[in-house]
């Protein structure tokens, strides 16, 4: 193997343990390796040049038996790598418009955003059954850098959680985000759609609960 492909897998690897911690929040070296398929002594001169570059911080943990383990989390240096849609300016976008038009104009401005979603997506999802158009808003939610994770739960109800929110910096300031999205998933799945976290208020991820309809309830 050439060093171009050596250094390409080492890079890959790296960038699957900043993957992990953004979903798993923190991790310990014993989790990493199985979760990777390389050695503890590998993971560890990986988590040392993702220290070196400030993308990693460790605590120590202690457990109930045996040694205190160093468990890694991101920084938010490496939080900047995630997508993000140019927060800061869309942002102040929004403000500027706000201080203009008023605040009307800018829930007009986020359900403008949430039709022309609804019409682009609903396409993809015409002629599916409750589950696969489930699956569907996920790989979309993928696309759009949400980072989701789909979990069936039982038949006619599973739990999408994202760890990542691209526009988090404008929801936090104009909740009218959230709210679209929530009217944009009910919309798309024709399902009860509820929120039980969101990153807006302080949460590590947001999840929602997808329910169908019952047979009454279908439009």
């Amino acid at each position: 193997m050439n060093r171009h492909a050596v250094y390409y897998q080492e890079q890959e690897k790296r960038r699957e343990i900043l993957v992990l911690l953004k979903k798993r929040r923190s991790v310990d070296v014993q989790e990493l390796s199985k979760h990777l398929g390389i050695t503890k002594v590998a993971v560890r001169k990986h988590l040392d040049v993702l220290h070196r570059e400030r993308y990693i911080e460790s605590r120590i943990v202690r457990q109930r038996t045996g040694r205190p383990a160093h468990v890694y989390h991101l920084t938010n240096t490496a939080e900047q790598l995630f997508p993000r849609h140019y927060s800061d300016l869309a942002t102040e976008m929004v403000a500027g418009i706000q201080d203009l038009y008023g605040e009307a104009f800018v829930d007009q401005l986020f359900e403008k955003r949430m039709a022309r979603m609804l019409q682009h997506y609903r396409e993809a999802m015409r002629g599916q059954g409750f589950d696969q158009r489930v699956k569907t808003l996920a790989s979309i939610q993928n696309e759009e850098g949400y980072m989701p994770h789909l979990e069936k739960i039982r038949d006619g109800l599973y739990t999408l959680e994202e760890v990542n929110c691209p526009l988090l910096q404008v929801a936090i300031r104009y909740r009218q985000a959230c709210q679209c999205e929530l009217s944009l998933f009910e919309s798309l799945v024709d399902a009860h759609v509820e929120r039980t976290s969101c990153m807006t208020e302080g949460q590590v991820k947001c999840r929602y609960l997808i329910k169908e309809k019952l047979s009454h309830e279908e439009s």
